[in-house]
Formats: C-alpha cells, sequence, structure tokens
C-alpha cells in the first residue's frame, strides 16, 4: 500500500506533533480561514489496523498541507511500516500530512496500515485535525471523528 511523496513532510509531522512550529523570515504569515474535516473508514483483522482517511477543505481559502492524527486506544506495535508523509507520534498515535487541500474537492485519500501490539477485540479510533497548515478554523466540530472498531475484519466508517 503505497502514498505519496515522503521525505520534508514526515519532519515537519513530527515537529507538528511534539507543538514545534518553525516559521522561515522571524514571522507567521496569515494563511486565511479554512473549515476543514475528515471522513474515511477504518477495518481491524488480527493485529492490522487499516485507516483509510479523506480530507476536505469547506474553505473560504485554500491550505498548502495539513496534518491528521490517528489516535488508537491500543498500543501501536514497535516496528511499523508507514507509508511516506506519516509519522509515528506516540505509544498510540500516528500523524500523516494531507497535501494541499483545496476548497471544495476531496483530498487525496490516505491509506495508513498500522499494525498493534496485540490483538484486541477491539479498538477506539479518534480521527482528527492535527495542523490546519496554519489556516484559521471557525468550525472546529467537523475536525474529530471518533469509532469503535471491532476485529471483524468488516470496515467501520467514521
Amino acid at each position: 500500500m503505497a502514498m505519496r511523496r515522503g521525505g520534508p513532510a514526515v519532519v515537519g509531522a513530527v515537529a507538528l506533533a511534539v507543538g514545534v512550529l518553525v516559521v522561515g523570515g522571524g514571522g507567521a504569515a496569515w494563511a486565511g480561514s479554512a473549515d476543514l474535516e475528515v471522513h474515511g473508514s477504518v477495518v481491524l483483522s488480527g493485529d492490522l489496523m487499516e485507516v483509510r482517511v479523506t480530507p476536505l477543505n469547506h474553505g473560504p481559502d485554500g491550505v498548502t498541507g495539513a496534518s491528521v492524527r490517528l489516535a488508537s486506544s491500543a498500543p501501536l506495535a514497535d516496528s511499523q511500516q508507514l507509508p511516506g508523509g506519516c509519522a509515528r507520534t506516540g505509544e498510540r498515535e500516528v500523524v500523516c500530512e494531507t497535501g494541499p487541500l483545496a476548497v471544495g474537492v476531496p483530498g487525496e485519500e490516505l491509506v495508513v496500515p498500522v499494525r498493534l501490539r496485540e490483538g484486541p477485540a477491539e479498538v477506539r479510533l479518534a480521527v482528527d485535525v492535527a495542523w490546519g497548515g496554519g489556516a484559521v478554523d471557525q468550525d472546529r466540530t467537523n475536525d474529530e471523528q471518533r469509532v469503535l472498531v471491532l476485529a471483524t475484519g468488516d470496515p467501520y466508517a467514521f
């Protein structure tokens, strides 16, 4: 399962996860206003949880990039094979970059296979917008989704 580019995005995701945002030129530029949301599905089978996330920007302004956080109630396995643009940021968290998000156009679907430390019977998964590209989001009600995922191998939508 491949995802687009890696490299600097991983560094950005890690910096974001620890609350560090470095802005060149001595100050932050105004990035506008954007209403970001995430939806998708997740399948849990054994110790593998496959998360599919589609970000969407309702505007009014586009963003050059954002980050989505996947937080699991179950601990992650020590070894992960995450797609480019994703980084493990804690015992139960992964952050992935979205790339640019134009207004009203769904972003590229992120497909993130995550190995869990054990094969739990269920997992509570929270998916949220971790960083909105510096844009102000006046409607934070659609930034986070939560889903209970049973280890049935069936997809659960969020």
